[in-house]
């Protein structure tokens, strides 16, 4: 299975991002397919947050189009929601460790912990610290291979 980062979601979504056309193509193959992706739960919060901050972005997306896109990715087949449960703790806690993970890495290593957690083989990111974290092959398919 194949998980997405907030970065993508967010390049996907704003048709200003240099990287819009790519990450929208990426995801909307994801989506179409029949095959198992997921998006864990905090990068949907983060997306929420991102986009419709208006500090960050002048317009921000309104709400209401926020949520319409959260909508349309949640209707494909193949889409599963990476949460957290009881048993999920030592999975966050030996992220954090091998990573090393402080401050604002502490959300990067709570969704590779969640990746780990629910089997996800790959995460799909344009952030470079995904890398510090153990057990999750991670690879931005908006650049060449």
């Amino acid at each position: 299975m194949i998980a997405i980062d907030t970065n993508l979601l967010v390049y996907a979504h704003r048709e200003d991002s240099e990287w819009h056309e790519p990450a929208a193509r990426q995801i909307e193959t994801l989506a179409q397919d029949t095959g198992a992706w997921a998006i864990p739960w905090p990068c949907i919060h983060e997306f929420l947050a991102i986009i419709t901050h208006p500090k960050i972005y002048s317009p921000a997306t309104p709400l209401t189009r926020a949520l319409d896109q959260i909508e349309a990715w949640l209707e494909s087949p193949g889409l599963a929601l990476l949460a957290e449960s009881d048993a999920y703790w030592p999975f966050l806690s030996e992220t954090l460790t091998a990573g090393r993970a402080t401050g604002a890495r502490v959300h990067d290593a709570r969704v590779a912990a969640l990746c780990r957690f629910h089997g996800v083989k790959e995460i799909w990111t344009a952030d470079r610290d995904f890398g510090r974290f153990p057990g999750v092959k991670v690879r931005n398919p908006l650049i060449a291979p």
